[in-house]
């Protein structure tokens, strides 16, 4: 069930080669099984290194009609749906978007954190989380699950915490996604019982806390191996970086951990720079494993240096450069020239309340630029 971190390669002709390699048709039957066809793709696509769009425009060339990878393309829409979300609620990471979580606990259980639930799919998914920086999406799912809605901890911290270890950690994306799970995004709580994991996930685990009938949720007690929470120590040891050596009469070509577009302007001469500020990462910590994928990525730039102070320092240093950068909520203090980024549907951005309002707008687009 574990994935070598090898599964995911910076080079970016074998990124392309993963998008060409996508059977969308299949993904729509199998996406829920953790054997199924997934894309892997999202480490990609939070990082900026490809965008959803490109992911859909390079599939309507090899001939799929949007019709025939509906699924898929709701999928690459949900992303750009959380962004639009994020755009509109800065604080999402933070505060509920609908209605708060009530009655829940502080901290993450410790039985999660050590990945011994006694849920078998749910502790080998962790496991895989801590090796890899990868779980599958139904697998955070069922742990979002047990976390907010079995074990009654409140979204914020589990959040902060599968957010630190994931790979493709997407403030909007992961904790719009715990919000949804715990009811505070979405009409109700979700739920899953021990036969659905065990069909998704191909475990057989008949004598768990969870093999009861839906009717039976919430459980009326916390299970015992979920009792005990606790607050997990997540901090971000940035990268060392030399002084910057900026040449004169060049604009500053500004990458963060969310914009690595290797082909971004490639054909305009500038000082590439990927800031990494410690305040960001201080309100958003990730870990080593997803740092070194962070700087593994950003080597597809030529010419990369870091700088690991603020914008604002880096204004100073750049005198009278112009400093061009990619739009992103988390980044709303930058200044200078700003490019948005590639959306699906980039004239649909206003909020909605709901996922499906907004695919009906976006799939209005599609088909009105892409047909049937």
């Amino acid at each position: 069930m574990t994935h070598d971190l090898v599964a995911f390669p910076s080079d970016p002709d074998q990124i392309l080669e993963r998008i060409d390699a996508l059977d969308p048709v299949r993904y729509a039957s199998s996406r829920n099984y953790l054997t199924g066809a997934v894309s892997r793709l999202s480490p990609y696509i939070s990082r900026g290194v490809i965008s959803t769009r490109m992911v859909l425009e390079r599939l309507l060339k090899k001939g799929y009609r949007p019709a025939q990878m509906e699924k898929f393309v709701q999928e690459l829409c949900w992303r750009d749906y959380f962004q639009r979300v994020q755009q509109h609620f800065p604080g999402l990471h933070a505060a509920s978007i609908r209605k708060e979580q009530s009655g829940s606990r502080n901290g993450v259980p410790i039985r999660l954190m050590e990945a011994h639930t006694g849920i078998h799919a749910i502790d080998a998914g962790v496991q895989e989380l801590y090796a890899t920086g990868y779980m599958h999406n139904h697998l955070r799912m069922y742990t979002a699950m047990l976390a907010c809605n079995i074990a009654n901890c409140h979204w914020r911290l589990p959040a902060q915490w599968m957010n630190y270890h994931l790979l493709d950690a997407d403030v909007a994306s992961n904790f719009c996604s715990w919000q949804w799970v715990a009811g505070d995004f979405s009409s109700k709580k979700y739920f899953a019982n021990q036969e659905n994991i065990d069909r998704y996930t191909g475990t057989r685990q008949p004598d768990s806390y969870l093999h009861v009938s839906y009717e039976d949720f919430p459980l009326s007690d916390i299970p015992e191996s979920l009792h005990h929470t606790g607050i997990p120590a997540l901090t971000t040891s940035l990268p060392e970086a030399a002084p910057l050596k900026l040449a004169d009469a060049l604009p500053i070509r500004l990458y963060t951990i969310y914009n690595l577009d290797p082909w971004w302007r490639k054909a305009e001469p500038a000082n590439n720079i990927l800031i990494l500020e410690p305040s960001h990462f201080r309100q958003f910590p990730v870990s080593g494993k997803t740092m070194d994928f962070v700087l593994s990525l950003s080597k597809n730039i030529p010419g990369i240096q870091l700088y690991t102070q603020e914008f604002s320092e880096l204004k100073k240093e750049a005198g009278d450069r112009a400093i061009i950068f990619k739009e992103h909520p988390l980044f709303r203090h930058f200044s200078g020239s700003m490019d948005q980024r590639d959306w699906i549907a980039g004239e649909v951005d206003q909020f909605v309340p709901g996922f499906f309002g907004y695919w009906k707008k976006v799939e209005k687009s599609i088909l009105r630029y892409h047909g049937n």
